[in-house]
């Protein structure tokens, strides 16, 4: 889907940015970019390339060099648009703060999940667009303050649009739309896998640099540790717990039961290698998520779903298929799912049109994290347990340059308690 290009005047909106405010479809859109990563260089491309007059005119991240890679990268890749000055590379834990004063119209938020509910509420407060990269939080705290952000971006017409990228797939949402126009009838139950190989090994603590901050180490290492990440089910096996919560409607799951453990060692890190969650929906209908990231196994990522009238397969072929009374392929041409997020977003907001998927986003992050708890205690537990918990694992205070964070021992299930 291509954004619109002619000119024409936004509706405006009390509450909306000030440059929504009869501005034309020539008018430039500042992208700003928080996190300079792999994903967040992505995420900054497919903006630029959504609109012919989007720019990106600042960037913050940990450090420098960081920031200068990705924007070699995107020079390459995009020209003239990215347009950032030397006075608008923001580097440190404050960066966010720093490029939120700015002019930027949209913000992409790209950093390790820890980070994110801080830097969503400060984006949604200085009136800023967002494209938000899942999952939202790594804990439940952290997911009740999106939810109430969300909120609050309503209020003021913000658009909102979530790095769950299936939910912008053309051939999975068509593939959706047969089940919920009932080609297998009832669904009864969903089994998805996500197995594939770790994102970021923990090096060997003799790899740690000498003086180097707890803080530091963690976070350049950010994946392996619960309180930045999340656990892999929560940071990566999202996508399919997002899947998931789209085949049964956005409900919530009753309860959860989960297995899970730590296979291979790693030294200094304090999250599970592998998790499978049976989740119990009303109606007695159960969704697993498998998910596991362990070099040298059996990588896939699939969706095997069942109903009354016939089942669903994904990922075990080019196209998803339905078997049973309604077979079905899906025919067409498969879209670009991480650049039409951005293409539906810059149209919004274009169109001075609101779109926020801040609930499901929360909603989804939210499920997986009631998964690892589950896995970690070894208990059952459910939704409303999961949301209303005490535990935080992101902290209120961090110390780049002399910060000690002490690393909680790995999970045991039967000990580690729930609360």
């Amino acid at each position: 889907m291509n954004s619109p290009r002619r000119s024409f005047l936004l509706a405006t909106a009390a509450a909306a940015p000030a440059f929504l405010k009869a501005a034309q479809a020539t008018k430039s859109i500042k992208v700003g970019l928080v996190g300079a990563g792999g994903r967040g260089s992505g995420a900054a491309l497919q903006a630029l390339r959504a609109d012919d007059y989007a720019e990106l005119t600042a960037v913050a991240d940990l450090d420098l060099p960081i920031i200068n890679g990705s924007l070699e990268r995107l020079k390459r890749a995009a020209g003239d648009k990215v347009k950032v000055e030397e006075a608008k590379k923001f580097t440190g834990l404050d960066a966010y703060a720093k490029l939120l004063a700015t002019d930027v119209d949209v913000v992409i938020l790209a950093t390790p999940p820890g980070f994110r509910p801080l830097h969503y509420r400060a984006a949604v407060e200085a009136n800023k667009h967002l494209f938000v990269e899942k999952p939202i939080a790594v804990d439940a705290p952290g997911v009740r303050s999106v939810m109430e952000t969300t909120k609050l971006a309503k209020e003021k017409n913000l658009c909102i649009v979530s790095g769950f990228c299936w939910r912008y797939s053309n051939y999975i949402k068509a593939t959706f739309d047969q089940m919920q126009q009932g080609a297998i009838g009832e669904l009864v139950s969903y089994y998805g896998t996500y197995l594939s190989n770790p994102v970021k090994p923990m090096p060997p603590a003799s790899a740690r640099p000498a003086g180097i901050s707890d803080v530091e180490w963690q976070l350049r290492n950010w994946y392996n540790f619960g309180w930045v990440c999340g656990d892999g089910l929560v940071e990566q096996g999202i996508h399919t717990v997002d899947k998931v919560q789209w085949a049964f409607g956005d409900d919530t799951p009753l309860s959860c039961t989960a297995i899970g453990g730590r296979a291979i060692p790693a030294e200094g890190g304090n999250i599970y290698d592998h998790i499978e969650v049976n989740y119990l929906y009303s109606k007695n209908r159960r969704a697993h998520v498998v998910h596991r990231q362990i070099p040298g196994c059996h990588n896939e990522n699939g969706d095997y779903i069942l109903g009354t009238k016939g089942q669903v397969t994904i990922g075990r072929g080019p196209l998803p298929k339905i078997e049973g009374a309604n077979p079905w392929t899906f025919e067409g041409v498969k879209n670009d799912m991480y650049q039409y997020e951005h293409d539906v977003l810059f149209a919004a907001i274009r169109k001075g049109e609101v779109r926020n998927d801040g609930e499901r986003m929360a909603v989804s992050t939210m499920v997986g994290i009631m998964g690892r708890m589950a896995a970690y205690t070894g208990q059952q537990i459910t939704y409303e347990q999961a949301l209303n918990s005490q535990e935080r694992l992101f902290p209120e205070k961090l110390d780049w340059g002399t910060g000690k964070l002490d690393v909680l021992p790995l999970a045991r299930p039967g000990v580690t308690k729930f609360f």
